[in-house]
């Protein structure tokens, strides 16, 4: 996949954002409101701009963004610049990470997905957001599955599935197993619905996708949790 094309895509659709209320409420993310979001994403690019050039992943002060319209979206956009920059180096480039592999590949896809994620919710905070492109977010389920849970898992915050659920998306064609054995449930949708209902913005039981076998302990599966 080319991350970087995606990153700078979602990452230009999340500015656009910027223009719509600040104050809307962003419903997924706490009491926060767009304009919290935006600080927060532009912190998040700058927190990768040091782990690739700087070695290591303290975190940004949030309160040093600027708040009015025309210096948040300015600062955003020179953050968006700065991880884009940054990132544009050899992906096997060995760099901070917060989980294995600890190279610039790991930031290229794991910012890909945040800001996918992210520009889903800002859009969706002003009323609408636009579909999500099926490639990217069926490897942000991959990612769910390789990367999140097992971190989850490896901090303490979940323990690992005693039984195997499948998932399927429908629109790209891929399927993951997740847990041990043979799946006891199989879940299906777009990658996109599935992408939603395994970082909370539907529910595990939403409509828009379809279970078969015993939904109710692949349901337990899927509680994990498996995202932060």
């Amino acid at each position: 996949m080319d991350y970087l094309a995606d990153l700078r895509r979602e990452l230009d659709a999340f500015g656009a954002v910027l223009d719509g209320d600040l104050s809307a409420p962003v419903e997924h993310c706490g009491g926060w409101r767009l304009a919290d979001l935006a600080v927060h994403m532009g912190a998040g690019n700058l927190w990768v701009v040091a782990a690739v050039q700087e070695g290591h992943g303290d975190g940004y002060d949030e309160g040093a963004a600027p708040r009015d319209r025309a210096g948040l979206k300015a600062w955003y956009a020179k953050t968006a610049d700065a991880l884009v920059q940054a990132l544009s180096v050899d992906p096997s480039t060995e760099v901070w990470t917060f989980f294995p592999p600890h190279t610039v590949g790991f930031w290229r896809r794991r910012r890909s997905q945040e800001t996918l994620m992210h520009r889903w919710d800002a859009e969706h905070a002003l009323g609408s957001a636009t579909p999500m492109d099926p490639a990217l977010a069926a490897d942000g389920v991959a990612e769910v599955f390789d990367t999140m849970a097992p971190r989850m898992i490896s901090k303490g915050a979940a323990t690992y599935p005693e039984q195997a659920v499948r998932v399927t998306a429908t629109d790209s064609g891929r399927c993951w197993t997740y847990g041990p054995g043979e799946p006891i449930a199989d879940v299906s949708g777009t990658a996109e619905d599935l992408l939603l209902m395994l970082w909370g913005r539907k529910p595990r039981d939403t409509g828009s996708v379809t279970w078969a076998g015993d939904r109710e302990a692949g349901l337990g599966v899927l509680a994990g949790p498996l995202v932060p």
